[in-house]
């Protein structure tokens, strides 16, 4: 079949129609795919924020059970800032109000170091349930006059600054008598090197 230029005239309101009908159907598959995408995105996202929300729930649920069967202990630890992060800086305050409490120990003197956190595994091995033991280790020296000034600075250390320091132990060592010591070593001056750390314990569950 041929068409003439005078054929052309009566069909071209037709074909214009077809020309939009196919530019319009063009755009609607266009913009049914990106609905397609936006939808797998949003999906994907929501999926995302339910997992979110039940990991949240899970750490609740344990977190609850745990105060449930370690009511007073996991408490106590609560209010202590066992649980949780780190307090190195709590411990630093701490430490440095005891280093200037003279009317508590003395005349002693110590220096410290505390090393990063690392984790930790409990002797004798303790079940820790969703909670992961960690410690962070600190070495202390002390320049002393008698052992005694040592049990009160450790006796202060537990009372006065909130956390849970694990002691080792302790080297003693006696050093030159100082200028006024008596013949029975009344003023001789002791140096002692400690070790120990502080103990955390984190949620494994917790973001």
């Amino acid at each position: 079949m041929k068409f003439s230029k005078s054929d052309f005239r009566h069909i071209k309101w037709s074909l214009l129609v077809f020309m939009l009908a196919l530019g319009a159907g063009y755009l609607m598959i266009a913009a049914s795919k990106n609905f397609i995408v936006q939808a797998q995105r949003e999906q994907v996202d929501a999926k995302r924020r339910l997992d979110e929300a039940r990991s949240r729930f899970a750490t609740a649920d344990e977190d609850h059970a745990n105060r449930q069967t370690y009511a007073l202990g996991y408490d106590s630890l609560l209010k202590r800032n066992v649980i949780g992060d780190d307090q190195r800086l709590d411990w630093i305050e701490g430490l440095d109000k005891i280093y200037k409490r003279d009317h508590v120990l003395g005349l002693m003197d110590f220096t410290y170091v505390i090393a990063p956190q690392h984790p930790y595994t409990l002797a004798p091995p303790l079940d820790s349930g969703s909670f992961e033991p960690n410690r962070s280790g600190m070495t202390l020296q002390f320049d002393l006059l008698h052992e005694e000034q040592l049990i009160t600075f450790f006796d202060t250390l537990r009372t006065d600054i909130n956390g849970l320091f694990i002691l080792d132990h302790c080297a003693l060592e006696r050093s030159a008598s100082l200028p006024d010591a008596d013949d029975n070593g009344v003023g001789q001056q002791i140096k002692a090197q400690c070790t120990g750390g502080w103990l955390t314990l984190k949620n494994r569950n917790a973001k």
